[in-house]
């Protein structure tokens, strides 16, 4: 089972976002976000979802010969870079929160479309 993001993003704060298995390929666990996530358990995820990107990046060497398989894989590494810059995002909201004093439980994921939308 490979993982595949709902659509829409629901809003509940604290997740980097949801997501849920895809029944097509059953290669991967699927991961779904608390409602409230601690700084480490976001980090872990962020490493876990980079592990992932640099796997998906080998194996589109291997993948070239085949343009299904090639799309497939670049298909899934831009979800990971989307739920990575999320997942950022919302580490970086919750490290600001607690920086001015406030409840870093209070930071909300954002959007796909408002974080990918952020200058560089």
């Amino acid at each position: 089972m490979s993982i595949a993001r709902t659509e829409p993003y629901d809003g509940i704060h604290g997740g980097c976002c949801s997501i849920v298995p895809d029944v097509r390929n059953d290669s991967l666990a699927a991961f779904v976000y608390a409602a409230q996530m601690s700084d480490e358990s976001i980090l872990g995820r962020i490493e876990s979802l980079v592990q992932e990107e640099h796997a998906l990046q080998e194996r589109e060497q291997h993948d070239a010969a085949s343009e299904d398989a090639l799309a497939a894989d670049r298909e899934r590494r831009e979800q990971v870079s989307v739920e990575l810059d999320r997942c950022w995002d919302l580490l970086r909201q919750r490290r600001a929160r607690r920086a001015a004093g406030e409840n870093p439980d209070d930071a909300e994921a954002r959007d796909e479309g408002t974080v990918e939308k952020y200058l560089q």
